[in-house]
């Protein structure tokens, strides 16, 4: 694992159960100008998703974006955190988003 993976992952810890986080203020809060699609990368090679909760990182739009194991297992995390999805979106966006 590199540094900016590394600090990339540090950074989604502060993430709480029950909330959610974008690409690109993940991005931002590594200190990635620009890095969505970096940290797109970055999720897909996470060793350790049970404990570096990835799902939890959504696009900018509510949409819940990719996962590694399907959009149907990442809904469903998100969904026993509290988190609620209708049509993949994320209803009461602004209340579930973090930001750093």
């Amino acid at each position: 694992m590199n540094d900016l993976e590394k600090r990339v992952y540090r950074n989604l810890l502060k993430v709480p159960k029950g909330r959610v986080t974008t690409y690109g203020e993940l991005a931002k809060a590594a200190g990635i100008a620009n890095g969505q699609r970096a940290i797109g990368k970055i999720m897909n090679k996470n060793p350790f998703p049970v404990i570096i909760p990835c799902h939890r990182v959504v696009k900018s739009d509510g949409k819940i974006g990719g996962y590694f194991y399907g959009q149907d297992v990442k809904s469903k995390m998100l969904s026993t955190e509290g988190i609620m999805i209708k049509n993949g979106k994320i209803q009461n966006w602004e209340k579930s988003v973090f930001r750093f």
